[in-house]
């Protein structure tokens, strides 16, 4: 018997087996796209007392490898809904991205069709969704955006903060100019999934406490809340008098049975390489701007080395934003010429994930995008299983998290750029090359936007 069996129980109802000790059932309600969930993702068991099961996104890019225009043409569609559902707009390109979503090879064109008079703040929630964040809002003629973050900032104070319970990293910070959100502007969140809709709740409240406004959206790309969880939104609207908008691309309810408890497992073997991978360390030219705030690691020291404003971590507005793209293209360009096999991965880093994607998308041929993550999977190696290969290491930036890659058959690429926002001491990154090395590549290209200080 395999470790996991997706069964249909109709065309709504599925029934995933995790690793013989999790059942999962699955009841889609909404689907207004008839996206085939096979597209969307795969089930695989956390390393979380918090909640034992995780949906493997196949189109986000951050624990399995995607098409980088997939995840652009997931955050089109989820923005087309947005348009469509809550504003009453019509989004003309639809139909041509869901036709592009289901190819093998999709493409995607960047299109600004949310008009100017609707003007937002879009929050991205870290560490998975800033890139899923910053894409939706790459969909708006005049917006704003700001991903959360887990970073700490010496001197500085985030405007807003939350907790997420069920996180293996729990608390979420914003750090953006008081005039992005001092104001009476709808605030979308955007998210990947809605399973209880909890952490969507906090930010509301903390926002709400400081910040009081009408309109709140959330959009993610599955909403599994139960009928309970639905009562909680309309529970906290009622209570703080606001309207509390919710749009996703599948709806539906889950249902979830702990059969028994999974097996410690040992180490996988990858076998040993041929010989060490070729590293190189790339040093990009000077196309972003810098903000100058020093971060404090988990252990107390600080980290003076500068971040990037186009990240979205410090807030950035739709003109920055139109700019953006073409420093996108400059750098695309310029990676593509160091290029030296077919098929390459890029690799983001941490919340680092929106540049990358993009990035990758105007490499060429033969590119596959994902992250690290810091979120600990059961690995097993059998088909349809959301993590069938895994490495662990120390996170460079910050050596006391652990940090993991999933999905990279030994053997599968002939090369990884590995995108750094800030350049990393060298000895910090041996770790994470050994681990990498395991799979066989033959060459990792150290990409730096910025150089450390000193």
């Amino acid at each position: 018997m395999k470790d996991i069996q997706t069964s249909t129980l109709s065309n709504k109802e599925f029934s995933f087996n995790i690793l013989n000790s999790i059942q999962v059932e699955v009841q889609v309600e909404k689907n207004d796209y008839n996206l085939p969930l096979d597209d969307l993702f795969m089930m695989a068991a956390r390393i979380n007392k918090k909640r034992s099961f995780l949906f493997v996104s196949k189109v986000l890019g951050k624990h399995f490898p995607i098409n980088p225009n997939k995840g652009l043409l997931t955050s089109a569609l989820l923005a087309a809904r947005y348009y469509e559902v809550i504003k009453g707009g019509v989004c003309t390109s639809k139909n041509r991205w869901v036709s592009s979503f289901l190819m093998h090879e999709p493409s995607f064109t960047r299109s600004s069709f949310i008009p100017r008079t609707i003007h937002p703040l879009i929050i991205g929630f870290a560490e998975t969704a800033t890139a899923l964040g910053h894409a939706f809002f790459d969909c708006f003629e005049s917006a704003d955006y700001v991903h959360t973050t887990r970073e700490v900032l010496e001197g500085q104070h985030p405007v807003i903060t939350f907790e997420e319970e069920h996180s293996h990293a729990t608390s979420h910070r914003c750090y953006m100019p008081l005039d992005m959100i001092e104001n009476n502007r709808e605030i979308i969140l955007v998210d990947d999934e809605l399973t209880t809709g909890k952490t969507a709740l906090n930010i509301i409240r903390s926002i709400h406490a400081r910040f009081p406004r009408s309109e709140y959206s959330v959009v993610s790309i599955l909403d599994w809340r139960s009928e309970e969880n639905k009562r909680q939104f309309k529970q906290l609207e009622k209570s703080l008098g606001i309207t509390i908008h919710v749009v996703s691309l599948i709806a539906g309810t889950v249902q979830v049975k702990q059969q028994k408890e999974i097996a410690e497992q040992s180490e996988i073997n990858h076998g040993f390489p041929d010989k060490s991978a070729n590293i190189e360390a790339i040093y990009l030219p000077s196309f972003f701007e810098i903000v100058d705030f020093p971060s404090v690691l988990s252990n107390g020291r600080v980290n003076h080395t500068p971040f990037l404003l186009e990240t979205g971590r410090f807030g950035i507005n739709g003109d920055l934003n139109r700019q953006n793209q073409q420093k996108i293209t400059k750098t695309a360009s310029f990676l593509k010429r160091k290029r030296s096999g077919r098929k390459t991965l890029c690799l983001g880093t941490g919340e680092f994930m929106y540049l990358p994607m993009k990035i990758a998308a105007e490499m060429g041929p033969g590119i596959s995008y994902q992250s690290t993550t810091r979120s600990p999977i059961f690995i097993q190696n059998e088909p349809q299983y959301g993590a069938r290969y895994g490495v662990a290491f120390p996170n460079p930036e910050d050596m006391d998290i652990a940090h993991f890659v999933y999905n990279i058959p030994p053997g599968n690429y002939d090369e990884i750029f590995l995108f750094f926002e800030r350049e990393v001491d060298y000895e910090n990154l041996l770790q994470m090359l050994k681990e990498l090395e395991k799979t066989h590549i033959k060459s990792i290209k150290l990409v730096y936007f910025l150089a450390k200080l000193g």
